[in-house]
């Protein structure tokens, strides 16, 4: 048996990449956009694609299905009557006719809405699905190698990404997937930035990639990108530009309908401004919304990729922060304890970074034995991770040790010279 014949409407739907549910969606946000009003259910897209002739849309109808798909309603597979026929002519020509006119052959039109201009490979959801798991891979290649690597292989992502949007062929769903995947990578190269050390790199990264994410109207991804602003803005000194981050980033996670784990992240990053700032009753404030969030986190049924590295242990060492800041390295220590112990495994730069700090901490609190040997093992395991920041942490160790009058810590200044040299870190 023949199988049914696909309508002309049914045809350019598709090729746009819309179901019919989408396509509902997608029409009444162009209405919106040209300020009419119409409507449309998937009741009615259904006869449209279905019954032959269709019925007519109302015009109302008819100047947002014109609008959507760049072709005359006669193109569409409709019978219209001549008063409602759109004519192909210069606008300055039409005369009298207010209806919406257009400047090119309708036959070309329907080709480019099919084809489009370019002339590169076609690009579909397979190939959105590789590239979406390159992407991905990303964050293991950042935790447990470092950020070094991982800049490597984004920036081969980001090449095949810019090269399919500029000359491959495909549809609006895949163009947004792309969209928001380059706007991913602007925010992982602005970490990048934040480990290298390349404040003025990484700022203007983020600042790429929140337009890439305003783009694609994606709210939880512009405040994955503010978060690490946050950081890059703490680094530069700017702690207006780090505060107002942060203010935007709340207001993002409530339009968005964010869940705990998400405004944990802001919460945490609320505190390291106001920490940076010496506002310690700020600090303290935004440390107990950090743990009302964390105690509500098991519940939290949608998580961004981006949020997942958060847990208790990011707020214990917050925490620890704010004493040090206070100038109060014992109090500080057990809370860096707690977060060495409840890091996961995975993160192993995370990892070697937060056990730096606890060494450094037990050598301003007088334990100089106990940091030193938090720091040898911090040499033993760090083997392999490429990251920048966590060198400048131990070698600030080692200047602190350096002044400090104990054999033990002279051995292991000297232990911490020779691995930088020989390129273990």
């Amino acid at each position: 048996m023949a199988g049914r014949v696909v309508s002309r409407l049914a045809q350019l739907r598709r090729t746009a990449g819309y179901t019919q549910e989408t396509f509902v969606t997608a029409f009444i946000q162009e209405a919106a956009r040209l300020g009419i009003d119409a409507s449309v259910s998937v009741r009615q897209v259904r006869r449209w694609e279905r019954e032959t002739p269709p019925p007519l849309p109302h015009p109302s109808q008819q100047i947002v299905l014109e609008a959507i798909f760049g072709v005359p309603l006669a193109e569409m597979g409709f019978e219209v009557p001549p008063h409602r026929v759109t004519i192909a002519a210069p606008v300055g020509d039409s005369g009298n006719v207010k209806r919406r006119t257009f400047v090119a052959d309708a036959g070309l039109l329907a080709g480019a809405a099919l084809v489009g201009a370019r002339s590169g490979p076609r690009v579909g959801t397979a190939d959105v699905a590789r590239l979406r798991a390159e992407l991905d891979g990303l964050y293991r290649t950042d935790h447990t190698a470092g950020s070094v690597p991982a800049m490597v292989q984004a920036s081969a992502i980001e090449d095949e990404i810019t090269g399919a949007l500029g000359t491959a062929s495909y549809t609006s769903r895949v163009g947004r997937e792309l969209q928001t995947m380059l706007a991913e990578l602007h925010g992982h190269r602005a970490w990048y930035g934040y480990d290298g050390g390349r404040i003025d790199q990484g700022r203007a990264a983020c600042m790429e990639a929140l337009a890439a994410a305003q783009l694609v109207d994606d709210a939880l991804l512009q405040v994955s990108v503010l978060e690490t602003l946050v950081l890059l803005a703490i680094k530069a000194e700017r702690t207006w530009e780090a505060a107002s981050a942060v203010e935007n980033a709340y207001r993002l996670a409530t339009r968005a309908g964010a869940g705990p784990t998400v405004r944990l992240v802001i919460s945490l990053r609320e505190a390291n401004v106001a920490t940076h700032a010496g506002d310690l009753s700020a600090a303290r404030r935004a440390l107990s919304r950090a743990v009302s969030h964390q105690g509500r986190t098991d519940a939290d049924t949608e998580v961004p990729h981006w949020a997942r590295f958060v847990g208790p242990f990011e707020v214990d060492y917050a925490t620890a922060d704010l004493y040090v800041r206070a100038e109060q390295p014992k109090h500080a220590v057990p809370f860096l304890r707690a977060a060495v112990r409840g890091i996961g495994g995975d993160l192993a730069r995370n990892s070697a970074s937060y056990r730096v700090k606890l060494a450094c901490v037990l050598l301003a609190a007088g334990e100089v034995d106990e940091a030193c040997g938090e720091m040898r093992g911090v040499l033993d395991a760090c083997g392999g991770i490429s990251s920048p920041r966590l060198l400048d942490k131990i070698r600030e160790f080692e200047r602190a040790a350096a002044r400090t009058d104990s054999a033990d810590a002279r051995d292991c200044s000297e232990r911490i010279r020779e691995t930088v040299q020989g390129g273990a870190i």
